[in-house]
């Protein structure tokens, strides 16, 4: 067995993609469309081969909801300091900051929650991240 991909259903491809791609880094692997279904389908991952995260675009507008029984999705980065960054300047709110240097949370704009850990050991903590307090829920 091998896993293979998790499905968010967005509201807003261009946003969840820019999102994705231009803050979190992860590459767009392919993309399908289906004028029968109405639908788009988006998939994401760090590099061909890994995990990917599957975006669908429903053509037809909806509200999604999420439950309560998913988390969220945790993302290894090589230096959370400068992607908390990234995301903060591309406007992401850090929800969590990684004042230990080690672990921080934001959300997509489709309202999952992100996890991000430090590859290897904890940076040392740093401003803005260390003296910020956290914000909304995770």
């Amino acid at each position: 067995m091998k896993y293979v991909h998790a499905m968010i259903r967005v509201r807003d491809p261009q946003t969840s993609l820019h999102f994705y791609q231009a803050l979190l880094g992860l590459k767009l692997l392919r993309r399908k469309d289906s004028d029968k279904g109405r639908f788009t389908l988006y998939y994401l991952a760090s590099e061909e081969g890994e995990p990917e995260i599957e975006l669908t675009h429903n053509w037809d507008e909806q509200h999604y909801t999420g439950g309560t029984a998913f988390g969220h999705l945790a993302f290894r980065v090589d230096d959370i300091h400068a992607a908390c960054q990234r995301l903060a300047d591309g406007g992401v709110t850090i929800l969590r900051p990684p004042r230990d240097g080690y672990m921080a949370f934001v959300k997509d704009p489709s309202g999952v929650s992100i996890e991000l850990l430090q590859t290897g050991q904890a940076l040392a903590p740093q401003e803005p991240w260390a003296s910020m307090p956290s914000t909304g829920s995770w």
